[in-house]
């Protein structure tokens, strides 16, 4: 099968919603986990990682913007794997941190160029040319890689100051510089691909945003 037909295999809204489940049943057995057994990072992550799951289903109900079903897997497996990572794979696994961390990415990179060109439908004004668009792409996921970074020296200083173990923390500069690197591969894969894929997810945002305002008005 071709890049292109790969691409163009997505679940259906079914097998959607299964994987979701499987997933949502997994993060809330390792919230379980934390409860029982005292680690406060698997609550915080398994916590914080369940929620973000039901972003898609909120979207849909409240606003009425029905996501494309493999954006759903995309958004509930990077953080499943984010929170398996945090409970034992990041130190078991080498690769583990640079997979999550290119998911991650790509999936600021994917919400950037969605806002961006729902913009440009937006007014008649606005014309944001397709070279414009990857740039701001890669530069918004490199700033969101470096304030991140910063996040995560910030909780190592309050850890250290209050011996309080914190749900995400830095490994050395090599590893700042590692993350960095894996954010640009998720930006990059988003930034040559997400305009060809992700143009209908922006046109039913703005259509469900400034549809729900017009009924508001």
């Amino acid at each position: 099968m071709s890049v292109r037909g790969v691409l163009r295999a997505r679940p259906s809204l079914r097998t959607q919603r299964r994987l979701t489940r499987v997933m949502q049943v997994l993060l809330v057995a390792i919230v379980g986990y934390g409860v029982a057994f005292g680690q406060p990072k698997a609550i915080t992550n398994g916590g914080l990682g369940l929620f973000v799951t039901f972003i898609p289903a909120l979207l849909e109900r409240n606003y009425n913007i029905p996501l494309d079903p493999w954006l759903g897997v995309w958004i509930t497996s990077a953080v499943f794997l984010h929170t398996l990572g945090s409970a034992w794979f990041y130190a078991q696994v080498p690769w583990w941190d640079h997979l999550t961390h290119a998911l991650s990415a790509s999936l600021i990179a994917g919400a950037g160029y969605t806002t961006l060109r729902a913009i440009d439908l937006h007014s008649d004004q606005v014309r944001i040319p397709a070279r414009f668009a990857f740039v701001f792409i890669f530069v918004v996921v490199l700033a969101f890689g470096v304030v991140w970074e910063l996040f995560e020296f910030g909780l190592d200083i309050v850890a250290d100051e209050t011996g309080i173990s914190m749900p995400l923390a830095q490994h050395g500069l090599d590893d700042t510089v590692l993350d960095l690197m894996y954010n640009s591969v998720g930006a990059l894969i988003v930034a040559t691909f997400g305009q060809a894929h992700l143009t209908g997810v922006a046109e039913r945002i703005r259509a469900g945003l400034y549809g729900t305002l017009d009924k508001e008005s």
